[in-house]
């Protein structure tokens, strides 16, 4: 079901959701944009890690675009529950739509995540971000993992997938400029304000979610991570030392 961002019933606050980009006119021409940019890459990103998640029982999806990587998830996994979250309504029914014979486990929601704060009645074992932390500045993502919390199973996991400027001549070069003009073009395509990564690795260690896997792909360029939300564990300083899996094209 879709529940209206308006709804008192819908863990959104008040804040209206036309102040959230708009992308409800890529909606339909979305895969074929991502294929004609980057080819196959934003796909193989996003799935990385999507044998390591065979155990959940409930996820968390925010931002799945058109819904090709939920549609994967419940395949992989029928018993899962799966609630997707999206200020678009068109994106979320082109979810709806991928999902098929398996969408009885799929409930959708509109709201502005800036906002949105999550029923506490279930607690997700699986929260999955892809190419949507982008979208949110660095307070913005620290807001939205305070607020998942209570939400929030002890052994849950997070799939991140995102875009990434390393420390090199490739990142300067070539990463750098290309992550400016995306956001110059979704700026304009979807009214997006962000206009910059944020820095969510860091966010994460601070809310003591640990790092458990990282890789990259197409030299750093793009960034699948498996997060575990270990509460009472490692200190945010440990996760300086990890480093990245050899980057693949």
């Amino acid at each position: 079901m879709v529940v209206p961002a308006d709804n008192p019933e819908s863990g959104t606050n008040a804040t209206p959701i036309s102040t959230a980009p708009n992308f409800d006119h890529l909606a339909r021409p979305y895969r074929w944009l991502e294929y004609l940019s980057f080819g196959p890459f934003l796909e193989l990103t996003r799935t990385h890690f999507l044998t390591e998640l065979a155990g959940c029982r409930h996820a968390l999806i925010l931002g799945d675009g058109d819904g090709r990587f939920t549609a994967r998830l419940l395949r992989a996994n029928p018993e899962i529950q799966v609630r997707a979250v999206d200020a678009s309504r068109k994106m979320l029914r082109s979810l709806q739509e991928k999902a098929g014979r398996y969408g009885h486990g799929v409930t959708v929601e509109v709201a502005d995540i800036r906002d949105w704060r999550p029923e506490t009645e279930i607690q997700y074992d699986l929260i999955v971000t892809h190419f949507f932390l982008d979208c949110l500045t660095t307070q913005e993502v620290a807001d939205l993992a305070h607020r998942l919390i209570p939400a929030t199973a002890s052994d849950a996991l997070w799939v991140v997938s995102d875009f990434a400027v390393p420390p090199s001549r490739f990142g300067r070069a070539i990463a750098a400029p290309l992550v400016a003009f995306l956001y110059h073009a979704f700026r304009l395509l979807t009214n997006l304000r962000v206009d910059r990564l944020p820095d969510h690795s860091q966010v994460l260690a601070a809310a003591n979610w640990a790092l458990r896997a990282r890789h990259t792909r197409l030299w750093g360029l793009l960034v699948s991570e498996l997060w575990s939300a270990n509460l009472n564990t490692a200190p945010p300083g440990e996760h300086e030392s990890l480093r990245p899996s050899r980057p693949s094209v």
